[in-house]
């Protein structure tokens, strides 16, 4: 027998999910934000040196997470928050003129989704506003946005939010979103938390040893596509 189905339950949207570094941009967004930088500043470069003691942490996750807001720290030392997103536009425009830097299969698919009356939502560690701005090259500024956050400080702008792993799901708590959802789409294995509350784990493009370890992991619901 079939159960009646509630006008707004019909009406909900599916919530659709798609990581951004690796999935809908190639590479690291906002490591690119700050290469771009180090080689406009190369004196920033020294500001680095006292975190080479604690590069043995790289061998661990927490530690890596440690180093990197370190870094940022400092290579974001004496620049305030509306310098900041000042560059992070200026970046994004840059980048949005690069030939390939966005993955034509991916965006095409976000936006079917949209079409199809989807509420996608794009759920990244890339920092916020360097992340809006590049949406906005590629006309997808309405798309929703779950991201890292800087704040202000008086050492310059430092981090508020790191958007990875787990702390993607409790973002999109916050942002008012809880699983289970329809669909997700990522690169990497970070995003295991996230896939796992979704009906269909979609990976992008998967190397031998992330397909098996995430097909161990997801079971019925892995799906893949090679996007370019």
């Amino acid at each position: 027998m079939n159960q009646a189905v509630s006008p707004a339950a019909a009406a909900t949207p599916r919530v659709v999910l798609f990581d951004f570094d690796g999935v809908l941009v190639r590479g690291d967004s906002f490591s690119g934000f700050l290469h771009a930088r180090v080689r406009r500043q190369a004196w920033r470069l020294a500001l680095l040196l006292p975190l080479l003691p604690a590069l043995p942490l790289l061998l661990r996750r927490r530690g890596r997470r440690v180093l990197l807001h370190g870094a940022v720290r400092l290579l974001l030392l004496g620049t305030s928050l509306s310098r900041y997103r000042a560059l992070a536009e200026s970046h994004a425009r840059v980048q949005a003129l690069r030939r390939g830097f966005f993955v034509p299969d991916a965006v095409s698919a976000l936006r079917r989704h949209l079409l199809r009356g989807d509420r996608v939502i794009v759920v990244t560690g890339c920092e916020e506003h360097l992340a809006r701005a590049l949406l906005q090259a590629v006309r997808l500024d309405g798309v929703e946005l779950v991201a890292s956050r800087l704040r202000r400080s008086w050492l310059g702008a430092v981090p508020a939010v790191h958007n990875v792993g787990r702390e993607k799901l409790r973002q999109m708590e916050a942002h008012g979103v809880e699983p289970p959802f329809a669909c997700a789409y990522s690169d990497a294995g970070a995003d295991l938390p996230m896939l796992l509350a979704a009906e269909r784990a979609v990976l992008v493009n998967p190397g031998e040893s992330l397909r098996a370890r995430m097909q161990a992991r997801l079971g019925s619901r892995y799906a893949e596509v090679e996007w370019s």
